[in-house]
């Protein structure tokens, strides 16, 4: 993997740090926001919603803007545009303003880490996929877990505007290191835009991220939210119709084809809602039930991120080791076990016990969002990579969102069974652990050379394809 292309899968890593970031850290500073913009905390919550449903509802439209205007030009007024309006949020004067301005950055989020996946993907060799991968997928991992440190830190001795602030010399960095990275391609010919497929794909996406907002945030009635869940639905299931039969298709469903990408797809999603759950939830219980601080939550919920970093310069020889369907079966089983394993967590537990707990975890999880996100592209044909991208970062940017309403969900659950708190949060977790088995039983249905297109031996020579060995047999 040359230094070019590395630089690029840092980029789209720092890029891609940003986007989930600002998904997660405004949560902290609802307080400080509400008191400065003369609102609630509860009303607080729409800039947060407002962004990750604008996510949700525009990454299915990347594969057709980068066919369409080619992706350097796509990539680049992406950024500037998440950057400008980080900026916007910054200097908003009033609540509805910074609604509006988190919806912008929503836009250039939705467009900057599909488009910079798509980039390194298309000119990275397989067998240079997985560490390519890996550059991209940590620092993502690393934002929601940092972000209840950092926010605390930021409204605790500065003000909620550097939340926003902190983006605009990172995308002002972004935009010139892209600019000297990228080189300028010609677009291709490009079918008409989908605008059924927009219509109901968005309209579903919308609603149902809106479900998830009213399940996790208490707001509204149950009512509501089944009314919202059944356009959902409706919505939902009638893209899907539409897009399996359609000529051009706004999201190609038939890339699911593909087994290695419809496990990634499918099994991938459902590890990533459990993924994105945990520094949820870690948080609320040592501050609600053990009565921590924001900062000394935060800063054992980065123990996470020490179980990420630490594991990721072993991920590609991991992989390339001992192949995606053992690393997977570990790492979701492994996930399962440390998630499950929160749920004896007391307040007199010491917290070195705790921090290896959620190292172990986050180890698990890098070791496996970097194996689904790998063997998503291994099999794809070049033909198909923009298509597969596309729904790559649909499913799992919504399974993201999916995950909080999931675990609150859950929560409730646990209240309405117990009267200790602590115990209804053991449930949430243990619910989540049942949860991550499902992947695992993917994982196990697996065959045992998926992958194997992006894997190298010891020597370094390419390994050979399952449907390269298919095809000398079948010539035999």
């Amino acid at each position: 993997m040359d230094s070019r292309r590395r630089g690029t899968a840092l980029l789209v890593a720092g890029c891609f740090f940003m986007e989930m970031l600002d998904g997660t850290i405004v949560s902290t500073a609802a307080p400080q926001i509400a008191h400065d913009l003369h609102t609630t905390p509860a009303s607080v919550g729409l800039i947060i919603t407002a962004y990750l449903v604008t996510l949700a509802v525009l990454v299915p439209l990347s594969g057709w803007l980068t066919a369409r205007f080619g992706p350097r030009r796509v990539f680049l007024a992406a950024i500037a545009v998440f950057t400008l309006a980080s900026l916007a949020c910054a200097v908003a004067p009033n609540l509805g303003v910074l609604v509006g301005m988190r919806v912008l950055q929503g836009i250039g989020g939705a467009m900057m880490v599909p488009v910079g996946r798509l980039i390194v993907l298309a000119g990275t060799a397989k067998q240079d996929l997985p560490r390519a991968v890996a550059y991209i997928v940590w620092p993502g991992l690393a934002a929601p877990v940092v972000a209840p440190l950092l926010g605390g830190l930021i409204t605790t001795y500065a003000s909620w505007h550097w939340i926003f602030l902190l983006n605009v010399p990172l995308g002002a960095l972004a935009l010139l290191v892209a600019r000297r990275l990228i080189a300028p391609g010609t677009p291709g010919e490009t079918a008409p835009l989908d605008v059924t497929g927009v219509l109901l794909t968005c309209t579903g996406l919308a609603a149902l991220t809106w479900t998830a907002h009213l399940v996790s945030e208490t707001r509204g009635t149950p009512a509501e939210a089944a009314v919202t869940g059944a356009i959902a639905v409706v919505a939902l299931v009638a893209a899907v119709r539409h897009l399996l039969r359609a000529p051009n298709p706004l999201v190609n469903l038939r890339t699911l084809d593909v087994p290695s990408f419809r496990a990634s797809a499918l099994d991938g999603s459902l590890y990533m809602a459990v993924v994105s759950a945990i520094p949820f939830l870690l948080p609320l219980l040592f501050q609600e039930v053990f009565g921590w601080s924001a900062v000394k939550s935060g800063a054992v919920v980065l123990f996470v991120f020490v179980g990420n970093i630490g594991i990721k310069p072993a991920t590609t020889y991991l992989i390339n080791r001992f192949g995606f369907r053992p690393l997977l079966i570990v790492s979701t089983l492994g996930l399962a076990g440390a998630t499950a394993g929160c749920a004896l967590f007391t307040a007199a537990t010491p917290v070195s016990v705790i921090a290896v707990v959620a190292a172990l975890g986050g180890a698990a999880r890098s070791v496996g969002l970097s194996g689904y996100a790998t063997i998503a592209f291994s099999e794809t044909p070049q033909e198909r990579l923009r298509d597969a991208n596309a729904l790559f970062a649909t499913s799992h940017q919504l399974a993201a969102g999916l995950g909080v309403a999931i675990v609150t969900v859950a929560l409730r659950g646990g209240a309405a069974l117990t009267d200790d708190p602590r115990s209804a949060y053991a449930v949430a977790f243990v619910a989540l652990g049942l949860l991550c088995l499902l992947p695992t039983a993917g994982a196990l249905r697996l065959h045992q050379t998926a992958g194997d297109a992006v894997r190298t031996v010891a020597a370094g020579q390419e390994r050979v394809p399952r449907s390269t060995v298919s095809d000398s047999r079948k010539s035999e």
